[in-house]
Order: C-alpha cells, then sequence, then structure tokens
C-alpha cells in the first residue's frame, strides 16, 4: 500500500460493514490455549489480523530465534509458553518492541525457576530463555495495574506446573475484562482459574487442559472505530454484523461511553445498529479497564467539540508507540489539548474542524489511524502509512470503501 491515503469528507455514513475483523485478543489467547491442549482443538473464525497470523506461525515454531516484530501481545505469550514448557529460545522483535519492557514477565518466570538472560538492554527484548528444570516456588506478586498480558501470560501457562499457581495482584488491578476474558476461555479448555481481586490473587491449580472448539466472535475493539463515525457524521446507519451483545471483550463498554457521545446501538438478529443521538458536552471516564478505546474517544469527542476528564491512561505509553504523546500531538491539529494537570488525570479541551485537509500521523500504530479516520466525516484526510492497520483491521479500509468514502492513493 501507498505511503499514505487521501479521505475525502463524507458527511453521512450509511450501510453495513461486511468486513468487520474478529476478535485478536480471543484470538490469541485461543491459539496458545490450543497448543497447550495438545493441539486437537479448533479454532474458528481466527483473526486475520497480523498479530494473530504472526500468533500462529510461531506457537509451534521450532527455530531458536522468535521474531515477533511489533506485537505486544504475542512477545508476552509466547515468552512464557516457551519459558514454561522449557523451550531454548531468542525472543526479539523490531526496534520499538526492544523498547518495551518486559522485566515484570522475566522476573516472575525467573522466581519460578525458568533461566532467562537479556541479550541488550536489561528488562528489555532480545532475551534468550534457556531451559526450565523444576518449580521454585508456587507464589508470585505482579503489580496489578501493569499490561494485564503478562497477568494472563502466567494464568495461561499456570496449570501446566507442578505445583499451580498463586498471582498475587499489588494494588489497583487494570484491565480487569481482559483478565477475565483468559479465564473464561481457559475454562472453555477445561481448566478452572480462581479469580479474587476484592483479596487480590488468581490461583490455577495444576490441572490439564482439555481439546476444545472456541468460535472467535467479532471484535469491539475494531466495532468501536465506527462508533467514531457514527458520533462525527451528520447522518449515521450502520450496521454491524455478527457482534455480540454478551462478549468476554472489556472493549464491549464502548457502547456506554459513546451513548454519551452521541451514538445510540441497538441490538438485533446477531447485529449491532449504530444511530445518532444527543450528546453530552462534557465526558468523564475511567480507561483502565479499556485503555485501546482512547484512541476511539478522545479523538471523537475533541472533534466534536465535547470536554473530557479521563482516568486510566497509564499504560498507554508503552504500546506501539507513547500514544499519550501521538494523541497530544495530533489533537493538536485541530486545536484541541490533552494536558495531566494532575498525575493521572486528564484534561482534554476540545477543537475544531476546519475544511483544510488534515495530515495525521501513525507512529506505527493502527490505532491511530483508524481512531483519527472518523474526522473525515468532518474534512478531508491525510492518513500517513495507512498499512498499520494491517496488524488488527486489514480489511478496514476497504470497508471505508463500502459505505461510499472515497479514499485515493499517490499517483506512483
Amino acid at each position: 500500500m501507498s505511503s499514505y491515503l487521501h479521505l475525502h469528507r463524507k458527511n453521512s455514513v450509511i450501510g453495513t460493514i461486511q468486513q468487520l475483523s474478529s476478535s485478536k485478543s480471543i484470538s490469541n489467547r485461543a491459539l496458545l490455549l490450543k497448543a497447550l491442549s495438545g493441539s486437537k482443538s479448533i479454532v474458528q473464525n481466527l483473526s486475520i489480523a497480523r498479530d494473530t497470523q504472526l500468533m500462529h506461525s510461531l506457537v509451534n515454531n521450532k527455530e531458536k530465534t522468535i521474531n515477533v516484530l511489533d506485537a505486544g501481545t504475542t512477545m508476552r505469550f509466547l515468552t512464557a509458553y516457551f519459558a514454561l514448557t522449557g523451550k531454548n529460545k531468542i525472543m526479539t522483535g523490531t526496534d520499538r518492541m526492544k523498547e518495551r519492557p518486559i522485566g515484570l514477565l522475566v522476573d516472575a518466570l525467573r522466581k519460578l525457576g525458568v533461566t532467562i538472560d537479556y541479550l541488550g538492554v536489561e528488562g528489555f527484548p532480545p532475551m534468550e530463555l534457556k531451559g526450565f528444570s523444576h518449580q521454585l516456588t508456587s507464589e508470585i506478586e505482579i503489580p496489578g495495574n501493569v499490561s494485564s498480558q503478562y497477568i494472563s501470560a502466567l494464568m495461561m501457562v499456570a496449570p501446566i506446573l507442578p505445583k499451580g499457581l498463586v498471582i498475587k495482584l499489588k494494588g489497583e488491578v487494570g484491565s480487569v475484562p481482559y483478565i477475565r476474558m483468559t479465564a473464561s476461555l481457559m475454562e472453555e479448555f477445561g481448566v478452572h482459574p480462581e479469580l479474587n481481586f476484592e483479596k487480590g490473587f488468581i490461583k490455577v491449580e495444576n490441572q490439564s487442559y482439555q481439546s476444545a472448539t472456541v468460535t472467535v466472535e467479532a471484535d469491539w475493539s475494531s466495532a468501536s472505530y465506527w462508533f467514531g463515525f457514527a458520533a462525527l457524521a451528520e447522518q449515521a446507519d450502520i450496521i454491524l454484523p455478527n457482534v455480540s451483545e454478551k462478549s468476554l471483550q472489556g472493549d464491549r463498554v464502548i457502547v456506554e461511553v459513546m451513548d454519551q457521545v452521541g451514538v445510540k446501538a441497538q441490538f438485533e438478529n446477531g447485529h449491532v445498529r449504530l444511530t445518532k443521538k444527543e450528546a453530552t458536552d462534557h465526558l468523564i471516564w475511567d480507561f483502565k479497564d479499556c485503555p485501546d478505546l482512547a484512541q476511539t474517544v478522545l479523538p471523537a469527542c475533541a472533534a466534536k467539540g465535547i470536554s473530557g476528564e479521563f482516568t486510566g491512561l497509564e499504560s498507554l505509553r508503552i504500546k506501539e508507540t507513547d500514544r499519550i504523546a501521538a494523541l497530544q500531538t495530533e489533537l493538536k491539529k485541530i486545536g484541541a489539548e490533552l494536558t495531566e494537570p494532575a498525575t493521572g488525570k486528564w484534561k482534554l479541551t476540545p477543537g475544531k474542524i476546519s475544511n483544510q485537509t488534515i495530515s495525521i500521523s501513525t507512529y506505527h500504530d493502527h490505532r491511530m489511524a483508524m481512531g483519527f479516520a472518523p474526522w473525515a466525516a468532518l474534512t478531508d484526510l491525510k492518513i500517513e502509512a495507512p498499512e498499520v492497520v494491517n496488524k488488527s483491521y486489514p480489511t478496514f479500509w476497504d470497508d471505508l470503501k463500502s459505505v461510499g468514502f472515497e479514499i485515493k492513493e499517490p499517483a506512483n
């Protein structure tokens, strides 16, 4: 794909989104659980996202060096999986991946008895997994407000430990829906973890995974971008097929968030219909359980004239890019500001979209491209490096065309 795309303004978004991707979060967990259950399991409707295809190709890879590229979930899940199954592997990735911390997971695995050496900067990939002979402890402690992927990775491999595992969670626990998703999928494969967030622990006994057939539901993260379009368009009537009202995914909460931003969601016959409604002029939201939605919600609010007070954005700094810095830079292009008047408390001052073309930088981050794309309901956009959507929603630009958006690539 070209290095940028031009999206021409279209103030009505009407139609059915035919290629909405299936859940990357569920797919990646199901692939690891399939490997742990002996690979006789079946995972249906697997996501076509690049991260999932990478997970699929690497989970049974026999080579010593495992290159996860920029896939953080894959790095964390496979590090725990290869480590506790005693594989000798070198885990590496892109330059940005080498800047993303993994020390908390490595420390936990070392306490369990895995030998791991860093090959570059301490606390960051690449590292070499050198084997696991016997379990040193059945209890580890980890901060609850770090990426839930560390916790999910340890949960999924815990049943194969001879003594099982108790994960003690220090402090407030973030992204709880993702931890619950992991537990629900583990139960589908015959393992029953005990979650006790009030007392701050997760307990997984030594158990055997069983074969299972899992069908992956549509991705609520991908669905969220269409809520952005519905919020900003003058007219909106959007159908999202095969979206589960009762979902394992924490990002299902986009329904409640965007209800305040002017989007009415109606569930009917296995799909959800998005239309317009009256919006608030000030949004207060805690993103600690759904941080990935910030890049959908904040651009929509900023362009719609909705001010905001937000918490739970801390983990955005260690994602594909520093998402806080990226949001601040791009929101300024319409005069909007995202500030932190007190630690952990964020304030959004909305801006105003002019009728001049706005160029959106994407920072190697799929959510920056898709979170800001709804501004095309208000003005022409230039999206730089549009291929980043391949990480989670490869058909996004095709779906935009299917509801009437004119998208032009520069002539070669």
